[in-house]
């Protein structure tokens, strides 16, 4: 459309300077044919547009300026003005239109208007040598344009939350080059959600599969309110190495009424049995070893089943990052040894509510 919008399939160059850790992963996973959900992302451009242009980029500056970084309350000050001041100042008069555009295209796609996920994508996150997950916003299952403008807003406020300014100012990171691009996605109806990651992440083991799953949207896992399904596969063979049956007492689940997500309780014959079949579960395997080909080096992936589409076009990747700890430069890689204790401590803590966007 233009330097403000991408859509996933456009076949654009997956630049992350323009789109954002988080997009330029959706643009590059959907030029490769991998089952992305559709959708497009808000560039760094428009973003960097309206600071610029609204005369933000002057006060975010000085607010920043004035934080003691061993000041907690200072940090939250700041973050408070400058989220405000986003969220409520008018973009220039030439980027009117050009994101209700781009939503009209997407919903074009689909018979009628379907939920979508805003979901943020900084320049620095999902880098091999950052971890930023969870540190700005992503909002689920909204619905008509409105919702979409307003959190396309929150998005890029939240460039500025008290944990991201912290963090960038522990590891030096520069608020120069810093920007936010925004992807609007459609929702995937989960049925069952979960990560992977294509290494043992309690020893750096490359040879194994880490899968965490549980019912619905994955938002409660990354809660830790469920303990998820936890299985160890041998990454050649595919076969489950060990498996822990989580509780998985509770799920997120749309309501169509509301346009929202209720939470319920998962019957007690759902708790006690793994909500993988064995099918999907070498699904998932398959799809974590495709990314893991395709980025050159471990991945952690986000993933559903979408209770719409039938069985074996089903499966949906949702996100692909670098393994941040045990691929960082200088690490030492853990040799290869068995394990036969509990689960593997997977942590979900680095993952955002965005296991559903989609």
């Amino acid at each position: 459309m233009n330097d403000y919008i991408v859509f996933f399939d456009s076949g654009h160059e997956p630049t992350l300077e323009l789109l954002g850790g988080k997009c330029a992963s959706l643009v590059s996973m959907t030029t490769a044919g991998m089952p992305v959900p559709p959708g497009f992302a808000v560039t760094t451009a428009a973003f960097d547009h309206f600071v610029d242009g609204s005369g933000l980029r002057a006060e975010i500056t000085a607010c920043l300026a004035r934080i003691d970084p061993d000041d907690v309350a200072s940090v939250d000050r700041a973050s408070a003005e400058i989220r405000e001041a986003i969220e409520s100042r008018e973009v220039p008069d030439d980027m009117h239109g050009v994101l209700h555009t781009a939503y009209d295209e997407l919903m074009a796609r689909f018979s009628e208007e379907v939920p979508v996920a805003v979901r943020s994508s900084a320049t620095a996150e999902d880098l091999p040598d950052a971890s930023f997950a969870g540190q700005q916003d992503t909002y689920l299952w909204l619905t008509g344009y409105p919702a979409v403008s307003e959190h396309v807003r929150r998005c890029w406020a939240s460039l500025y939350t008290s944990r991201a300014i912290t963090y960038r100012l522990r590891n030096s990171i520069p608020e120069e080059d810093l920007s936010m691009a925004v992807a609007v996605q459609k929702m995937v109806n989960a049925r069952v959600s979960g990560v992977a990651m294509t290494m043992d992440p309690s020893n750096g083991d490359r040879s194994k599969i880490v899968i965490d799953a549980s019912w619905g949207v994955g938002e409660m896992v990354v809660s830790g309110q469920v303990t998820p399904d936890n299985l160890l596969l041998d990454k050649v063979m595919l076969t489950v190495v060990r498996e822990h049956i989580g509780d998985k007492h509770a799920e997120l689940v749309p309501d169509a009424a509301s346009g929202s997500l209720l939470e319920r309780e998962v019957e007690h014959e759902r708790q006690v049995v793994r909500c993988l079949d064995d099918a999907e579960l070498h699904a998932v395997a398959s799809m974590a070893k495709r990314a893991e080909k395709h980025y050159g080096c471990p991945q952690d992936i986000e993933w559903a089943l979408d209770a719409d589409l039938p069985d074996g076009d089903n499966l949906l990747l949702l996100q692909s990052r670098p393994e941040t700890v045990h691929s960082a430069p200088g690490a030492t890689p853990a040799p290869a040894t068995p394990s036969t204790s509990g689960p593997t401590g997977f942590s979900m803590s680095g993952f955002t509510s965005s296991l559903l966007a989609r």
